[in-house]
């Protein structure tokens, strides 16, 4: 393994001509495009197809939640298709999905027509998310790599900022058909070209190609193994709490605000909670390798939490924007932490399997995040119920986060033969 000269003992990831650096800029572009639309564009897709057709709220969501459910069952593969494959051909094949899956939406006449699009846009979406991101920067980042996935995901952010407003003025301009194939036309000739000449052979960092084969499990073997582990199970659940709560909370955010503040307000503290979560994604990127992650991620909980709890309790216009903003401040970071605690815990060869089905589980369960939230409102006719569930989530994730299955690293079986 010593005499590999790609071995990590020969990379510095420091120095900004590092090759790895590049592969950030690729993938900050990739993740523009994914999350504005993938994630983002859905809140658009439902209000154009609503406007165009007539059909209900409920058909339409019904078609994003298939497509949220469906593309974690494809997640969970994403990290066996780049170690078999490599990260070229993974990540033009997402490109490709997602480009076909902008055209199928705006092609939607009818709606079988929506899940069949919405099918497309999964694959679309395993492709160009969070863990074909991942996987991809960690066969280039060892030490740095807590680093490299924060900047490279602040595409996410920048497609929800950035990307959605041009995609709506767009519609006004051409109309949600056209808008929709130019999308798909821009991300084809924006990152095709980048991927094939940025995106080469990666550095064997772990030692990968020169590891005797027969030794490793297979993915099969390493999920099951994972399923039984206190730790890995431990960062999944608190992770998938987290999400839930999160992502049922801001998608109902305005809904809360809008009776309270007024509309204008309450875009003001989606903006701000959205901005700081790109903010907070950059600072903890400074240090986010030198920390004790499952801390800092405990702590980040408990911050949301205590936001939470203003916005249940204090209607001042003020205090309820700064609550976004602290909010807002952990948002970021808390879809980077679970790859770093995985790298840190667990055998490197395992690392792309684990943190493909840690995401899986945690998209299932934040699927159901804002319908939850919703039904609960209904139900107690406020939001203060579902509120103080997201809390109870929060504080629960952050007490179970802090619960260890192994001492360290080089103790952990998971990927390693048995």
């Amino acid at each position: 393994m010593l005499d590999n000269p790609r071995h990590t003992a020969s990379v510095d990831e420091s120095t900004l001509r590092y090759e790895g650096w590049r592969i950030v800029a690729v993938c900050f572009l990739l993740a523009t495009f994914g999350w504005g639309l993938g994630f983002y564009g859905q809140s658009v897709y439902v209000a154009e197809l609503q406007r165009a057709h007539g059909w209900s709220a409920s058909l339409i969501s019904s078609g994003t939640t298939f497509f949220y459910l469906f593309g974690a069952l494809l997640v969970v593969f994403v990290g066996e298709a780049v170690h078999k494959y490599g990260p070229r051909l993974c990540l033009i094949a997402g490109t490709l999905a997602m480009a076909a899956a902008a055209v199928a939406i705006g092609a939607v006449r009818e709606p079988w027509q929506l899940y069949l699009a919405n099918a497309v846009l999964a694959f679309g979406w395993a492709g160009t998310s969070l863990a074909m991101i991942t996987n991809t920067i960690s066969l280039w980042f060892d030490a740095k790599r807590g680093m490299a996935i924060s900047l490279a995901l602040n595409g996410a952010s920048f497609g929800g900022i950035v990307g959605v407003p041009l995609l709506v003025a767009l519609i006004g301009h051409v109309g949600f058909a056209s808008a929709m194939y130019a999308a798909a036309g821009a991300m084809l000739v924006l990152l095709l070209p980048v991927i094939l000449i940025l995106v080469g052979r990666p550095p064997d960092l772990h030692g990968w190609h020169a590891a005797a084969k027969p030794k490793l499990q297979s993915s099969t073997q390493i999920r099951a193994q994972a399923l039984r582990d206190v730790g890995f199970l431990s960062v999944t659940i608190a992770f998938a709490l987290v999400l839930f709560a999160q992502v049922g909370f801001i998608v109902h955010l305005i809904s809360f605000l809008d009776p309270v503040i007024g509309r204008e307000r309450a875009a003001v503290a989606v903006a701000v909670l959205t901005a700081m979560a790109v903010v907070g994604r950059v600072l903890f990127s400074l240090v986010i390798d030198r920390l004790n992650q499952r801390l800092a991620s405990a702590l980040s909980f408990l911050s949301q939490a205590a936001a939470l709890c203003v916005v249940i309790n204090l209607h001042n216009d003020y205090v309820l924007i700064a609550a976004c903003a602290v909010f807002g401040f952990s948002v970021g970071n808390l879809i980077t932490l679970p790859s770093l605690i995985v790298q840190q815990e667990f055998d490197s060869a395992s690392f792309g399997v684990l943190i493909s089905l840690n995401t899986a589980i945690n998209q299932v369960t934040y699927a159901f995040g804002p319908g939850v939230v919703g039904f609960l409102r209904d139900l107690s006719g406020g939001y203060a119920l579902p509120f103080y569930l997201c809390i109870a989530l929060e504080v629960a994730a952050a007490a179970l986060i802090m619960v260890r299955g192994g001492r360290n690293r080089s103790s952990r079986r998971v990927g390693k033969g048995a």
